[in-house]
């Protein structure tokens, strides 16, 4: 059996997992949201129900992508300060300093 990335965007990536595809949502898998595309797109398909991504470690029954309320999330993984992604950098909140009325350094307050 066949399996291929087909298309990434800011929100996930398709699968094509032999003629149907399915879309893995970021939100609803993690740990895929600051991987490269080399490493999205390295996947095999051991078994018929069955996905791995060798260069992430990462194991995912087919059934899940329909059904991810089905299989709660369980990782051990901890944070890294590996370089995020260029796709993941881009999806980074940005900081919004807002100015509070009267608040200039060095006034007292109330003035």
């Amino acid at each position: 059996m066949d399996v291929e990335v087909t298309n990434v965007s800011s929100h996930g990536f398709w699968l094509l997992i032999s003629k149907t595809e399915k879309f893995v949502s970021f939100k609803a898998f993690p740990w895929f949201r600051d991987a490269s595309i080399a490493q999205l797109t390295n996947v095999a398909l051991p078994r018929p129900h069955h996905l791995y991504w060798p260069d992430l470690d990462v194991d995912l029954a087919v059934d899940s992508l329909d059904h991810p309320e089905r299989y709660p999330l369980a990782s051990r993984a901890q944070p890294d300060d590996r370089p995020k992604s260029a796709l993941a950098a881009a999806r980074e909140p940005r900081a919004v300093y807002k100015r509070v009325r009267g608040s200039r350094r060095g006034s007292a307050p109330g003035r």
